[in-house]
């Protein structure tokens, strides 16, 4: 079984800082809107957290060494070391979590939450990844 450094606390903290903000957006507001919603009050927390990060960063491919705009976006990259992928489903399929891995491997990162507001609880609607 390969080794993998672990991650760095750094990033472990942005990851702390962003599902705090995102349990106190989900508190506020309740499940049951679009994610586009839960996407501008999740970086207005950020911000307020003193948080950087960029929102809907196209994500080019690199396929036969030839550098393609996709049309794929990450909905937030948190402190250049966090993908932040929102949803706002009823179940989150496995698909979503492709999604999340797929970019965690195109743009070299390590750490990825999947978050998903339309749930009663948002304990049960966070999912870490880890490459």
């Amino acid at each position: 079984m390969p080794e993998f450094d672990p991650i760095p606390q750094a990033s472990e903290s942005v990851a702390a800082a962003i599902i705090d903000a995102a349990m106190h957006v989900h508190m506020t507001l309740g499940p049951g809107l679009l994610e586009s919603v839960y996407e501008a009050c999740l970086c207005h927390d950020l911000h307020k957290r003193g948080v950087s990060f960029v929102r809907q960063l196209e994500l080019p491919i690199l396929y036969d060494n030839i550098r393609l705009e996709s049309g794929l976006r990450i909905d937030i990259l948190a402190a250049d070391c966090v993908i932040v992928e929102l949803k706002s489903v009823e179940t989150i399929l496995p698909v979503h979590e492709a999604q999340l891995l797929t970019y965690l491997k195109l743009s070299n990162k390590r750490l990825g939450l999947l978050l998903n507001f339309n749930v009663p609880l948002m304990k049960h609607g966070i999912k870490r990844m880890v490459l």
